[in-house]
């Protein structure tokens, strides 16, 4: 049993690598996941087709690397974070699609919530803000609208889960509904000083307590699957949000690290330690992750659209046919032409929270063209980012002298990387081995079975591939700077 299994479930596709006992990647297997777009800010997914994909992944990726349930040391889970699953116990068949983070229906309901003052303490407790991205009204919505819901979740007949959950229940053939305290943290129901359910925010958004999983660490036991489904029971012994996951896999372990997933969207976390970091500028404090029982907390920024904004250009624009293609015609861009791209395609995220605000472009000229757009989208991203920095610097001054740890897909982008450290006036690490999010499940799962060694072992692991250094005039990136917070002004729909 000298072998990891990591399924990592984002929101685009299903992955599932094999890593050996040194954490190196042996195989991997992957799918695309169907985006469903029921209307203008809706998004949703197919739970069977996410459940589909997940043991589909897992076994192909067993076979490329020759190994059979024997050989798994253990599984670790990563997914996408805060996208609502609501299950039927007795059939395991989901009540309606998957809720995706992105979703924006409950944006009314939370501005609700916020007229009658009920934000101040929801945000000391949570950590996080009213928003629609986080599931408590995305599970309202779902017991209010789909029929005799609201009654089958209070006779205990339904379950909710983030889809680390659903995969936990599905995986263990029911015998497990739980999650961990990082996906719990993703909710606005979980006390996050006390790491546990809290009544009083249940009763706020009406969600009866039967329906929630079990709050366990992100490394420990989460049950055995069920022998039928690769031949033999597998322990789980690993789950986290992905966000939390690559923070783990970029060993970011000590007070002052931080790191940014470039995938769909763009999660940067700054770990801030055993003491939670209120923030006054609207970024989110959560949990970066929980072992033997002790929580370590993280200041986390939120963008929604990063890498969505190349499959925009792709799918939308139909300006380049594959994303691997973004850089060569961005390299063709004008440098005189400064347009700007303010990608709020499903409203604005940290630190502006604005879920009414969707996408615009500024500065075209009757020169600009493909080019200049597709340089635009990729310096969105740094523009975007620095939002974040800039918020984490005046909540936390540790964060002053951080370096930069970035991985997703985004980071094989050059011209996105280096204008990022540009915009940032910050150095920018690529690490050599850039699937974080699955090495962190995988590692948390390792280190729960007694396979991989302790936090401060793993993390002397991390190796640089490439280092991105600032070379921008300060008075080109002051001028950039000020363009973007202008084009962003114009683009809100709310103060502030």
């Amino acid at each position: 049993m000298s072998h990891l299994l990591a399924i990592d479930q984002g929101t685009t596709s299903t992955r599932a690598f094999v890593f050996d006992a040194a954490l190196a990647p042996v195989a991997v297997a992957q799918q695309e996941l169907k985006q469903i777009f029921p209307g203008p800010g809706l998004v949703e997914h197919d739970p069977e087709e996410i459940w589909t994909a997940v043991l589909a992944t897992a076994r192909a990726a067993m076979a490329k690397a020759g190994l059979a349930a024997k050989d798994i040391a253990a599984i670790g889970i990563t997914n996408q974070r805060e996208t609502t699953i609501v299950w039927d116990r007795l059939t395991g068949k989901p009540i309606h699609n998957a809720i995706v983070w992105q979703d924006r229906r409950t944006a009314d309901a939370c501005e609700r919530l916020r007229g009658e003052g009920l934000e101040p303490e929801i945000a000391r407790k949570t950590g996080l803000l009213l928003d629609p991205y986080f599931s408590a009204t995305k599970i309202g919505w779902l017991l209010d609208r789909v029929d005799g819901a609201r009654a089958a979740a209070e006779q205990g007949r339904l379950a909710f889960g983030t889809v680390d959950s659903f995969l936990l229940w599905r995986l263990t053939g029911g015998a497990v509904h739980a999650t961990d305290a990082t996906n719990a943290s993703r909710t606005l129901l979980l006390d996050l000083e006390r790491g546990e359910w809290d009544e009083q925010l249940l009763g706020t958004f009406g969600i009866p307590p039967e329906l929630l999983p079990s709050v366990r660490d992100s490394a420990g036991q989460f049950g055995q699957t069920a022998p039928e489904l690769f031949g033999g029971a597998i322990a789980i012994r690993g789950v986290a949000g992905d966000q939390q996951a690559a923070t783990v896999g970029q060993g970011c372990f000590f007070p002052g690290m931080m790191k940014a997933t470039y995938g769909t969207g763009c999660f940067a976390l700054l770990n801030t330690g055993a003491e939670p970091v209120r923030s006054r500028h609207k970024l989110l404090t959560t949990i970066a992750y929980q072992l033997g029982g002790k929580r370590t907390y993280a200041l986390e920024g939120a963008i929604f659209i990063a890498g969505a904004a190349v499959q925009w250009l792709r799918d939308g624009l139909q300006i380049i046919e594959k994303a691997s293609e973004i850089d060569a015609l961005a390299a063709r861009a004008n440098a005189a032409e400064r347009v700007v791209l303010v990608p709020a395609f499903v409203g604005l995220g940290a630190p502006y929270w604005d879920a009414h605000a969707r996408g615009a472009l500024f500065g075209l000229t009757r020169q600009s063209g493909s080019a200049e757009i597709a340089r635009a989208a990729l310096e969105s991203v740094g523009y975007q980012t620095r939002d974040l920095l800039e918020a984490m610097r005046a909540d936390w001054p540790v964060a002053a002298d951080t370096v930069l740890r970035v991985d997703g897909g985004m980071t094989a982008s050059d011209i996105t990387m280096q204008f990022l450290a540009d915009i940032l006036a910050a150095p920018v690490d690529r690490p050599v081995v850039m699937e974080t999010t699955a090495l962190g499940a995988a590692y948390l799962a390792g280190y729960a079975a007694g396979v991989c060694p302790e936090p401060a072992g793993f993390a002397a692991t991390w190796r640089l591939d490439r280092r991105y250094q600032p070379a921008m005039d300060a008075d080109e990136r002051r001028s950039r700077w000020t363009e973007w917070q202008d084009a962003v002004r114009r683009t809100r729909t709310t103060p502030g």
